[in-house]
């Protein structure tokens, strides 16, 4: 993510950097697929009411952070709804998850396709409170026409919630998410490239070259677009752009090919923690804290990419900012706290989900007690 944001896109020669490459569409498609995950956990102690308490506080300071002049498209108020649109699908198992997943991943980009013709244009990269004075453009937008559309990134949530259903201590588990997510990831990227380069395919996506300068070959369009596409396909644009895969894309090769990258770096991680012993596991854990408090760093990360905070919005600030991000996780995991904004989220959270739960059967014991520590 910080690579995404601080890092080059293009070297001196105008080429796509290898990190660029590496990154754009598919850090912010682990993003949404953990959010997945971290919604199955949390269910298992929260109730839904708690859940979508979480949901619009996180969306709210998406919305804040949306009010600074970063330059970046902010995630978190889409993540939030993202939360609330997952949260019809609790009930059910991994395997119907899965089925979804993979049903949303066709359905989702042709949906999108049919409306956003019929819809305004986005009214800025990240959405800030002065947009809820027109609440249902601001749906439009977080739905379909945005950065980060839930309609389609629907898809990479459910693929987190089918994760998350499964036993993640299992090994078979690991391989099979290894093994799935690679083969799933490999052959749409290659199935995509071979559609992409048919002439056929070319004339539908560039009725006109000077749309992007002097594009004229299927590797130079590919190299136009795989620096990425802002969220969406061209609206009103040929059916032919659902066959392409591009990062910020939202087509069905785009969303397979993330989500099965995504799923795959999630295995492998389970793989090896699940093999190093009890010392080195808590080291990695404090290696990579920042995990844990996802949503204060995100937000301490885009706050420091504004002009008066430090460091200076160059290349050259990525290594701080890193350091920074990984030092506090750090530190919060060896401390066994939360950061700031989760305690505040988590605090809100559980709170309405004992209160509800014992409007609705008083007798019933706190779903948050199993989860408390020494418990």
């Amino acid at each position: 993510m910080v690579a995404a944001h601080v890092l080059d896109a293009r070297d001196a020669e105008g080429h796509l950097t290898w990190h660029r490459w590496l990154v754009e569409g598919r850090a912010s498609a682990l993003f949404a697929v953990l959010a997945g995950v971290s919604l199955a956990l949390m269910s298992r102690r929260t109730n839904a009411a708690g859940l979508a308490v979480r949901a619009l506080l996180v969306a709210l300071v998406g919305l804040a952070l949306g009010e600074l002049d970063t330059g970046l498209a902010v995630i978190l108020t889409y993540y939030g709804l993202l939360f609330l649109l997952g949260l019809p699908f609790l009930r059910l198992r991994a395997r119907s998850l899965f089925a979804c997943a993979a049903g949303w991943v066709l359905a989702g980009p042709v949906v999108s396709q049919l409306l956003r013709p019929h819809l305004p244009v986005r009214g800025a990269a990240s959405p800030a409170f002065d947009q809820l004075a027109h609440p249902l453009r601001l749906l439009s937008e977080l739905l379909l026409t945005g950065y980060y559309p839930c309609l389609t990134w629907l898809a990479y949530l459910l693929l987190g919630l089918a994760i998350g259903r499964c036993d993640l201590r299992s090994r078979s588990v690991h391989t099979g998410l290894v093994l799935g997510a690679l083969a799933a990831a490999v052959l749409t990227f290659v199935v995509s490239r071979a559609l992409t380069e048919q002439a056929w395919v070319l004339r539908r996506l560039l009725p006109d070259a000077g749309a992007y300068g002097d594009v004229s070959t299927a590797d130079a369009f590919v190299d136009a677009i795989s620096g990425g596409m802002h969220g969406t396909t061209p609206a009103g644009g040929s059916w032919a752009w659902l066959l392409v895969v591009a990062p910020h894309s939202g087509t069905p090769f785009d969303l397979a090919h993330t989500g099965g990258s995504a799923a795959l770096v999630i295995g492998l991680c389970l793989a090896l923690v699940a093999r190093l012993p009890a010392p080195s596991a808590r080291a990695a854990a404090m290696a990579f804290g920042a995990g844990t408090a996802t949503l204060s760093l995100y937000s301490l990360h885009v706050v420091m990419r504004t002009e008066p905070v430090w460091p200076d919005e160059v290349p050259a600030s990525f290594g701080r900012h890193v350091l920074v991000l990984v030092a506090l996780g750090a530190v919060l995991v060896a401390a066994r706290r939360r950061g700031p904004l989760e305690a505040v989220v988590s605090t809100a959270s559980a709170a309405v989900s004992r209160w509800t739960t014992a409007r609705h059967d008083p007798g019933c014991e706190d779903p948050t007690e199993a989860s408390q520590p020494g418990r």
